[in-house]
This record gives C-alpha cells, sequence and structure tokens, in this order.
C-alpha cells in the first residue's frame, strides 16, 4: 500500500512537544516512511498516525520504518521512543528491532504490553552495551560484546530500519504509532581502553574489566556465598508455596481422582495439571537445572587470564574436546574444529563445595527449588538431578531419520513424518524413555524435539517436499494423495495449470507451482505433513506409556496449522513465548486443550554480562517484575498449565558453541543466586494457587 505521509494538527503537536522534551523526532518526518510488514496492510488513521493491521500467515507482522537514505548515524542518540496504541479489544505486546545496514551483533530490541485499545510507549536504549572501547577490537563468538561502535555489538552508525512488528499468535492483530523518536537519554557507556582489554575474562569467568554486587574477587569471597546460602536456606528452607503436597500441587485445594500418575483436567473453566495425589498443579519450573554452560577456549586463549592445563589434577578434566560444528556462530567454521572448551561453571563448583561438588549441586538444586517456590525440573536438565526423585520433572527425546531435503530454518531441515526411519525411530526413542521414567510418578510427561522449522506459513511444508527429489517419502505421500483426489494426472494439471507429463513426472519435478490455483491443496498437504508428525509420535508414546503426557514440541513459530495438529494429537501444547507477556494461544476452532510454556527469560546487564537475552529489561529489579508479570499472566490465562524459565545458570561470558552469552540465569556462574528473581520467584510460589483456582481452597 502507498503511503501517506500527511500530518494532522495531533501529529504535529506531538512534534513539538517532542522537540521541546529533547527528542528529535523520525516519525512522521520527511527523512523517513513507514512500510507494510509481510501479511500486514498500513494506513493513515484519522488522527494521523499509521495504523496496521495483521493477518495470521506471517510470523512477524507489523509495519518498518525506512531511512529514506539507506542508513542513519543515530550514535548521539541514546534512547528511542516510539508512542504506540492498541487497536483491538484483546491484550499484545508491541516489539521493536533495529536494523543495521549489515546484520551483526546484539541489534537492539524491546517490547511494551498493551491491554484493550491502551496507549502507551515502547522505550528502548540504543545503546545496549554498558561498555564501549576506545578502538576496534576483533573479538569473536559472543552474540554480545563491548565494541567500539558507539557502546554496542550493533553499529548504530548504520542504522536502517526500526521493524515494529508482533510476534503471530494465531489470530489477526492491530496497532497504530503516532511518533518514533530518539533522544539522548540513557546511562553513557564506559570508555575501556582497546590496548589493554585482553585479557577480559578472569578465572572465575567473570568480565574483568568492572565491578557490580555479588562478583567474586578470591576463593574466600566464594566460600563465603555457600555460607550465605547455607544460612538463607536454613531460614527459608520451606516452600512459600501454601499447603502444598509432596509433589508440589495444592493440598489445599480440592481433592480430585488420584491416578499415580500426572495428568490434566479442566476444573471451573481453566485447565490444570492434577498431579499423582489428585491435587491441582500448576508448573512452575526451570530448564537446564544443571552446572556447566562450557564455553570455546579453542582459537580465543588470549580473552582469558586463566585456563587449566588438561594435565591439571583439579580442573583439567573440565577442559572438552569439542569435534562437531555448531549450527550456528563462530564454531560453525570447520577450520575451527575441533576446539577445545572448558566449564567455568563446574571449576568453581569445586572451588565452592569441595571434591563432592557434583554429589553437594544435586541436593541443592532440590533444596532451592522448594524454598524458591519452584515446583518442576524442566527441559534440559540433568538426569542425575531429577533422578533423586525429589521435584516434579519434565523429560524429552529427540526424532531420527531422513529430512525433507527442500526444507529448511534455524535448527535445520524438518524430519520426514512419512519415512518408515522416522516411524520406527520415535518407536524405539518412545520404548527407551518409558524404560528410564516411564512408570515414575515424579515425571509429569515428555517433550519431544524443540522448536521444529515448520516454515513460515500454511503452505511452505508442501512447498519443501515439491522441491524434494523423488524418493522423498513426504512426496511419494503427496502422489498417493493427489492421486487418490485426482485420478488421472491430467486432472491435476487442469485443476494446477502444470504439464506433468505422468505420476512419474510429478515425482521428478521440482519447479514451483501456480499457488493462485494449488493452494487450497498445498494447504492441505502441508496440514498432512504436520499431522503425520504429531500423530506419528502419539502413537509411539501411548503405545508404551498410556499414562504419560505428551507435552508436544515446544513451538516457537508456525502458522495456526501447526498449533491446530498439535492440539488434536498431544495431551498438552507447548509453546516457547519469548515475549514480556504469554501472547500465544490456540486459534479459533482448536481442539481445546492445556498448553504449557516451556521458555521464557529476561536479562539484564547490571551485572556483568555482555547479553541481556531475547528480553531485555534495565535492571535487576525491572527483571524480577516482568517474571511476576509474566507468571502472573499465564496464571490468569484460562489454558496456562504451566510456564518453565530459561535457565537456571547464566550462560558464559564468552558464549556457548553457538555464541549465545545471556544473562538469563537464577544463578551466575559462581553458582549465587540473583536474590532479585528468587525473590519474584517465591512471591509468585505464596500466591499462585489461590489466583489461579479464583477462591479459598476446600
Amino acid at each position: 500500500m502507498k503511503n501517506i505521509q500527511k500530518l494532522s494538527v495531533a501529529a504535529l503537536a506531538a512534534m513539538s512537544f517532542a522537540s521541546l522534551a529533547g527528542e528529535t523526532v523520525l516519525w512522521p518526518s520527511d527523512e523517513t516512511e513507514m512500510k507494510a510488514q509481510q501479511d500486514s496492510r498500513i494506513s493513515v488513521l484519522p488522527d494521523g498516525s499509521m495504523g496496521v493491521v495483521t493477518g495470521i500467515r506471517a510470523s512477524w507482522p507489523g509495519m518498518r520504518m525506512d531511512f529514506k537514505a539507506g542508513e542513519k548515524d543515530l550514535s548521539a542518540y541514546g534512547r528511542i521512543v516510539i508512542a504506540v496504541s492498541n487497536t483491538t479489544a484483546k491484550a499484545c505486546s508491541v516489539n521493536l528491532s533495529v536494523k543495521g545496514v549489515t546484520h551483526q551483533g546484539q541489534s537492539p530490541g524491546g517490547s511494551v504490553s498493551l491491554g484493550p485499545f491502551q496507549a502507551g510507549e515502547l522505550r528502548v536504549d540504543l545503546r545496549n552495551m554498558p561498555w564501549t572501547l576506545d578502538a576496534p577490537l576483533a573479538i569473536d563468538g559472543m552474540r554480545g560484546f563491548p565494541s567500539a561502535q558507539g557502546g554496542t555489538t550493533f553499529d548504530i552508525r548504520r542504522t536502517h530500519s526500526f521493524h515494529i512488528f508482533f510476534n503471530q499468535k494465531g489470530e489477526p492483530g492491530g496497532f497504530s504509532v503516532s511518533r518514533v523518536a530518539v533522544s539522548g537519554e540513557g546511562v553513557p557507556p564506559k570508555v575501556l581502553s582497546a590496548r589493554t582489554f585482553l585479557p577480559f575474562v578472569d578465572r572465575f569467568g567473570q568480565f574483568r574489566h568492572d565491578e557490580w554486587p555479588g562478583k567474586v574477587h578470591d576463593e574466600d569471597e566464594l566460600r563465603k556465598t555457600r555460607t550465605d546460602e547455607d544460612a538463607w536456606l536454613a531460614a527459608h528452607g520451606e516452600s512459600p508455596i501454601p499447603a502444598c503436597d509432596k509433589f508440589g500441587g495444592w493440598a489445599g485445594g480440592p481433592q480430585l481422582k488420584a491416578t499415580g500418575f500426572f495428568r490434566t483436567e479442566k476444573v471451573d473453566g481453566k485447565w490444570w495439571l492434577v498431579d499423582p495425589e489428585g491435587r491441582l498443579f500448576f508448573s512452575h519450573g526451570v530448564d537446564c537445572v544443571r552446572i556447566g554452560n562450557e564455553t570455546g577456549i579453542g582459537f580465543r586463549e588470549k580473552y582469558f587470564e586463566w585456563v587449566p592445563e588438561r594435565s591439571d589434577p583439579v580442573f583439567g578434566r573440565f577442559l572438552y574436546q569439542v569435534t562437531w560444528p555448531q549450527a550456528h556462530g563462530f564454531y560453525k567454521d570447520p577450520a575451527h574444529l575441533p576446539y577445545k572448551a572448558f566449564s567455568f561453571g563446574k571449576a568453581n563448583a569445586v572451588r565452592k563445595y569441595g571434591p563432592d561438588w557434583y554429589d553437594f549441586t544435586k541436593a541443592r538444586a532440590h533444596d532451592r527449588i522448594r524454598a524458591w517456590g519452584l515446583n518442576t525440573i524442566a527441559n534440559w536438565s540433568d538426569p542425575a538431578i531429577y533422578g533423586l526423585r525429589r521435584t516434579p520433572y519434565t523429560a524429552n527425546f529427540g526424532t531420527r531419520g531422513p529430512v525433507i531435503e527442500g526444507s529448511s530454518g534455524w535448527w535445520g531441515k524438518l524430519r520426514d513424518p512419512y519415512a518408515p526411519a522416522f516411524v520406527e525411530n520415535a518407536r524405539k526413542s518412545a520404548a527407551a524413555e518409558a524404560a528410564r521414567t516411564g512408570a515414575d510418578p515424579w515425571c509429569i510427561g515428555w517433550f519431544v524435539d524443540n522448536e521444529l522449522s515448520w516454515g513460515n506459513d500454511n503452505r511452505d511444508l508442501a512447498r519443501a517436499v515439491l522441491r524434494s527429489p523423488a524418493e522423498q517419502p513426504a512426496k511419494l505421500a503427496f502422489r498417493r494423495q493427489l492421486e487418490k483426489k485426482y485420478g488421472a494426472v491430467e486432472k491435476l494439471n487442469a485443476a494446477w495449470g502444470s504439464s506433468y507429463p505422468s505420476w512419474e513426472g510429478f515425482l521428478a519435478a521440482t519447479n514451483a507451482v501456480d499457488e493462485t490455483k494449488a493452494g487450497s491443496d498445498l494447504e492441505e498437504l502441508h496440514r498432512g505433513v504436520v499431522a503425520q508428525y504429531f500423530r506419528t509420535i502419539r502413537d509411539a508414546i501411548k503405545a508404551v506409556a498410556p499414562n504419560r503426557l505428551y507435552l508436544g514440541t515446544r513451538i516457537a513459530w508456525g502458522a495456526n496449522v501447526i498449533y491446530e495438529e498439535s492440539a488434536r494429537y498431544c495431551d498438552v501444547v507447548s509453546v516457547n513465548i519469548y515475549s514480556r507477556r504469554p501472547v500465544r494461544d490456540l486459534p479459533v476452532g482448536a481442539v481445546d486443550k492445556p498448553m504449557i510454556n516451556g521458555e521464557f527469560h529476561f536479562g539484564a546487564l547490571d551485572r556483568g554480562m555482555f547479553h541481556t537475552g531475547l528480553v531485555g529489561t534495565r535492571d535487576q529489579d525491572e527483571r524480577a517484575q516482568c517474571y511476576r508479570d509474566f507468571l502472573n499472566a499465564c496464571l490468569d490465562h484460562p489454558r496456562f498449565v504451566g510456564t518453565h524459565w530459561f535457565q537456571w545458570q547464566d550462560q558464559a561470558l564468552t558464549g556457548r558453541g553457538d555464541g549465545e552469552n545471556y544473562q538469563i540465569g537464577f544463578v551466575t556462574v559462581t553458582d549465587t543466586p540473583y536474590p532479585e528473581l528468587v525473590q519474584a520467584a517465591r512471591d509468585i510460589g505464596s500466591t499462585m494457587y489461590a489466583r489461579r483456582y479464583g477462591k479459598q481452597g476446600k
């Protein structure tokens, strides 16, 4: 749609006010223009703001503000302020991502949550790094790190556009933007010398060049964090969850049927998990409960002031030789294989807890979880920890088999669910997990796979199959389905406007088809791939563990059909939501099923880390408040039966293999809890059952 840059009286007044407030207005102005994102329509509203109406096909619909000159230097500014309004009767989160001429590092971004028809401001710090270097310095393998580019790993001197968008939640939406401005506000970064910056990691895995509350300087301080926590746990060891049973369920609530396993039930219009003793259960949990988070040392030795030799009798065992390429980041390059990795987290655990550190930290994890008001050890956790059977847990297994060759995605190609090897592997994997956890009453259920690549809309998997070679099992299945529907290939050609000489010619072809004619068939075929995936795994699980909950595949993106077919075959639909609110729900008309959020987090850069993670906050206090807000929103939602924080311990300062180096832990690299986040979790635990149930227990 052609954009109309006509300014209303209200818009001109907003510009005047902004100038008085020391802001520079970027839109509306002559140097920028708004454009619609995919599956979105924009138009100027009567008050002069730019409105957008979004569809359901694209993952991130919305609008984009482009600089007409192609780029703009924003290094003189510290903050972005966007005046936005929710134009619908449903709550939403509006997000911002700042894009450069070339993608690099951690780009500024953020979000704002808005109630129905509510106006607000989306405020984002342009200087998303507390430190800047006084000269360029090559640093590799991290999503966030100090640089000479305006105090950020993103070069704000060459800003190209602002993307203002929704995370797709399966229904049309809308919002408006009345003003986009930048100001000189924000804390200026500390300037560090590039000449003396290396090494920048101390022997504890911390940043060397700054101070913050809780930083450890020597072994005595590290050991003191243990004794301090010992005293805290002695005083707060009982769960803050009122009247909870041994599983962390609500013994003060109604008594439901006890089956000896976790199950689901809808009570007074809200879905719940029900624990083995028949008590209502909301899964308040955390992922990756383990000590570790190794980081790549190889080809980056100069970053570290200390790394042990492999012969070191105490710490040498925490050096690892990694021989496989990462999906993304510095270590995806075959030239960097093999590489050394080291776990500062495990080294610190030895220093802090002594030679029995592993057994000690396993038991302490359960003590902490109970004291913090949590009740679930969630995905990717150490089996030796949840195997102590003191806290409910989720398990997971992955699928194997040939991929759909024509598919693509962030984590790789989708497995072909029509392949006999996929079906057989699903059976074997389910049987193996059943032997481990199938009869365990402490196991809530099983996730299978994670954040799969379902494509960008409700036809993409069909396109991928059509691009695949003739022997692709899914393509053979497509032939069977289309031959059953059309009979002769000539009838398919008439419907699609294609020219396949035979059904064998259909299999051999890899060209795109006319979607104005074939679109409905592509949608049906796409749905068939999704259904085959979920149905195959459901059947495999129920054959060996009929009482075990199938928790789905932790959907991070995908069109409505993914949620619909997951709801058809899973006991619980799992999603991973990185936003300030749980903004996803099942589409209208989907089978009514409970949902569980498998991942969310918030991070801040006030404690020596280089990256906030996927949802940034100003400091630890705001981080804790975002936790409360997110949990309370899940508790108020009729479908959500739990939500799991990602993750237990901060990622390594210098990044895991794919470069993620997020401040997202309940504990630091020195295994010290963040008190603000712990208190937020305790606050939620103390009220979650009464809040969700909505009345006093029976």
